[in-house]
């Protein structure tokens, strides 16, 4: 999901900070971000940063250099470019004025031009010479402070301090005269080590700035399917605790064509920042509101109506099946086909208990007889259906699926006079087994998308309900490589 794609790996550069607007709006969905979690975006983080800047070409370098017995000497340094980085260890830390990330111990290889000329008293023509060279970095330590506000239901992302310091080098001349490697490592170590330093702090600083203006343009909502949008509008300012670090986002699902947010009774929570797994690197935490949203926009939609001409035991779409359930209606449309006009009379109501997941559905079967390939209503009988569901997540998806708990019914309206409701109720729940729950159920196995960066997956997630919320603990894994592209 586009809107998401930087959430994860950027988490762990947020710092809250006294300026920081606080939000009335309510989020319905919240993603926590664990220790390991942490861990594997601050290693994703580096990797593409490296990809992205390599190679890295260096400005040239020029100096007149006094050569002893040579005299005044012009060299040039030139095509340098730094073609493979190599970190021993990094870590990320909280503290007062932001989130330090450090990579250290880092070595770099560079690749150089050289070339120089001089004149001595003795040749008055200038003798001139070039090659090329290579250049070990050993012992580099790259660090960066950032800070990631909630501004306006966006992120904004600024750099604090940003450094990179090189302790040593290693030049290795090709080709040239004798005096030529004292001559290169004295004139230029000091301006090799500032120049990597001084290309490696601006590309990382250009990175996080390019990424910034990526974060401004990402959508405030997501289209799911084609009827509703997902509003991934970010609430409040992130919480962050020496381990972890929780985002709410606003998670409220609504008609494409209308982006509004519904005016619900139930609140959004604070919760705490604390991940209750913390051997799974992500924790995403959905709300009853957030599911009853999705129930809503798909009732005002019109997508839980549906007419059924075709189901397992046929009989049942004929009059004859009727013959002994309800009399009249044989004795009315004798041997005539039937459909089954099923329709959703009230947004269902889902309800997160412990260890289970509630949804009760008001639900209205229309009995339509086909007499001379005329659709003919004949009674409607409403239904007060309670089922009990489970949740699972396929790919990134959340999906699940309902079976029967209980049910009541009573006779809406009929054309055929008064109906022997105990007769029906075994027709009635066989309807429900075998047509209704089970087409349901094939649609919720299509899931709904969680809030999942671009190109990672979830992997060995687990799903646990508590009161009013269900929560997915899950790792994280690459779906494959690509460049950092915002470096």
């Amino acid at each position: 999901m586009a809107p998401i794609i930087l959430l994860i790996v950027l988490s762990f550069l947020f710092t809250p900070t006294s300026t920081q607007i606080q939000s009335n709006e309510e989020g319905f969905i919240s993603v926590t971000i664990s220790e390991k979690g942490l861990d594997f975006a601050k290693d994703v983080l580096i990797d593409k940063a490296i990809s992205s800047i390599i190679p890295l070409q260096l400005p040239d370098i020029e100096k007149f250099v006094k050569i002893p017995l040579v005299g005044k000497v012009y060299m040039l340094l030139s095509n340098i470019t730094i073609f493979h980085v190599d970190i021993a260890s990094s870590y990320v830390n909280t503290g007062e004025t932001g989130i330090v990330l450090v990579a250290s111990g880092a070595t770099a290889n560079l690749s150089m031009s050289w070339q120089y000329s001089y004149r001595t008293w003795l040749v008055p023509i200038a003798i001139t010479d070039d090659g090329d060279a290579s250049v070990q970095v050993e012992g580099m330590d790259v660090g960066v402070t950032a800070s990631l506000k909630n501004q306006e239901g966006n992120l904004k992302l600024s750099v604090l301090e940003c450094g990179c310091h090189v302790k040593y080098i290693s030049i290795k001349v090709n080709g040239g005269a004798s005096w030529l490697y004292q001559g290169v490592v004295d004139a230029f170590e000091k301006k090799i080590a500032t120049a990597v330093e001084n290309a490696i702090s601006k590309k990382i600083r250009e990175g996080i700035i390019k990424l910034d203006s990526s974060l401004q343009s990402i959508p405030k909502q997501v289209p799911v399917y084609s009827i509703a949008v997902l509003n991934v509008t970010f609430v409040d300012n992130p919480v962050m605790s020496n381990s972890s670090i929780e985002f709410e986002i606003n998670g409220l699902v609504t008609a494409k064509v209308a982006f509004v947010v519904s005016n619900y009774n139930h609140k959004g929570w604070k919760g705490s920042s604390s991940c209750s797994n913390p051997t799974k690197m992500i924790q995403i935490s959905l709300q009853e509101t957030f599911f009853n949203s999705i129930s809503l926009v798909y009732f005002d939609a019109d997508y839980m109506h549906w007419i059924f001409d075709n189901i397992p035991d046929q009989s049942i779409l004929n009059t004859s099946g009727w013959r002994y359930i309800v009399p009249q209606l044989y004795e009315k449309y004798p041997n005539d086909d039937m459909n089954l006009n099923i329709s959703v009379s009230s947004p269902p109501i889902i309800k997160v208990a412990r260890d289970d997941i509630n949804a009760f559905v008001n639900l209205d079967v229309t009995i339509d007889v086909i007499d001379s390939g005329e659709v003919i209503p004949a009674a409607c009988i409403s239904l007060e259906i309670s089922t009990s569901g489970s949740a699972e997540i396929l790919r990134n998806n959340l999906a699940g699926s309902v079976r029967l708990k209980d049910f009541s019914m009573y006779l809406k309206w009929s054309e055929i006079g008064d109906l022997q409701m105990h007769l029906l109720q075994p027709v009635m729940s066989t309807i429900l087994k075998t047509v209704f729950l089970p087409y349901v159920n094939l649609h919720l196995r299509r899931g709904f998308p969680l809030p999942i960066l671009h190109d990672f997956t979830l992997q060995d997630a687990e799903i646990v309900y508590t009161d009013s919320t269900v929560i997915v603990y899950s790792d994280l894994a690459s779906t494959k490589q690509y460049l950092y592209a915002a470096m």
